[in-house]
């Protein structure tokens, strides 16, 4: 036990305030959080005290028992040790949180015990509800696989860099192996830019852009729809409503020529294919950020094939870099293409 500073937070607001606080680091998550009467005393991470009181919550101080110094994954192990051996040799042991809900990569021969893991990954993690990824991401509209197995409730946010993204993981996809290059998005210099996003999904790109780089306007399109009212709604939890126009459609409808100073391809395996549609909005001199998927002994040159087969010599590859790892042998890039 340790004397700590603690916020009080009402336990009706505690579902959707605690892992928010959690998501922006302002939580100690080495304690535990108790209940006094109705409301929540939630240990507070050392310095931050005053981003708490910004807030508008109460801070006091008291007892703050220590939680199991065990690594979750060893109490995962123990709290399921009586499932079959191959059961508990093919437990995650990673995850991916997304807000107050817990996401894991399950095998099938996990399913028969689903609830069973499910209840023991919510409560070792902390997590309101737990998903299964079944089968990864299919489709056009890159929709996931999911099955709840603990809980009920799969819409929350994220807080990533600065930007709070509103999804329900059930029905969206969450990239989070790019979460480097939508930090340097937010980085760019785009001032009195206008920027179009041809695969916004739920802002993944549009909302850096829009909130940190002083961009004029960003034309955000995006053909999920239930992507898309995520889209409008992160647009407005963070403030950028003015700055960005959502379209819902196929972005190959996109009206106007050469308008563009900048244009975001973030897609990967045919992207190629909306090049031309690129080409036709970009202005002369301005930038596309070409993704897409290579093996890694070729990706340069089949950058510049690509490119030269759409825009001639009208072109400068600036920058190419690896986004992340997608296959064996083949990697995400993502290329900074000048067009002249």
């Amino acid at each position: 036990m340790r004397i700590m500073k603690q916020a009080r937070i009402m336990s009706s607001e505690a579902s959707d305030v605690i892992p928010y606080l959690m998501e922006m680091g302002l939580i100690e998550r080495s304690a535990k959080i108790s209940k006094d009467g109705d409301s929540r005393l939630v240990p507070i991470t050392p310095g931050m005290e005053d981003e708490i009181a910004k807030m508008g919550y109460e801070i006091t101080e008291g007892p703050a028992y220590t939680m199991e110094r065990r690594k979750p994954q060893e109490r995962i192990l123990n709290e399921l040790s009586d499932l079959p051996k191959e059961v508990t040799s093919s437990l995650p042991m990673k995850w991916e949180y997304v807000g107050d809900v817990v996401i894991l990569k399950m095998d099938n021969v996990c399913l028969p015990y689903k609830e069973r893991i499910g209840k023991a990954y919510a409560n070792i993690l902390g997590a309101r509800t737990v998903c299964a990824d079944l089968n990864g991401i299919a489709g056009e509209l890159r929709r996931p696989s999911t099955e709840i197995i603990y809980g009920s409730r799969t819409e929350s946010v994220r807080l990533e860099n600065g930007i709070l993204y509103e999804f329900d993981v059930s029905k969206i996809m969450f990239a989070s192996g790019n979460v480097e290059e939508r930090h340097r998005m937010g980085e760019l210099d785009c001032k009195d830019e206008t920027i179009v996003d041809m695969f916004a999904g739920i802002g993944y790109f549009t909302l850096p852009i829009a909130k940190f780089t002083g961009a004029r306007k960003v034309f955000a399109c995006e053909k999920n729809k239930d992507s898309y009212l995520y889209l409008v709604k992160n647009a407005e939890r963070n403030g950028v409503s003015e700055k960005v126009i959502p379209m819902l459609g196929d972005n190959r409808n996109i009206p106007g020529k050469r308008f563009a100073d900048r244009v975001l391809l973030g897609y990967v395996q045919t992207t190629s294919a909306f090049i031309p549609k690129a080409l036709e909005i970009v202005k002369h001199g301005g930038t596309i950020h070409y993704h897409d998927t290579f093996y890694v002994n070729e990706y340069k040159e089949k950058i510049e094939e690509i490119f030269t087969k759409a825009a001639g010599d009208k072109f400068e590859i600036e920058r190419i870099k690896e986004v992340k790892s997608f296959a064996p042998s083949v990697s995400h890039y993502v290329a900074d293409v000048r067009i002249l």
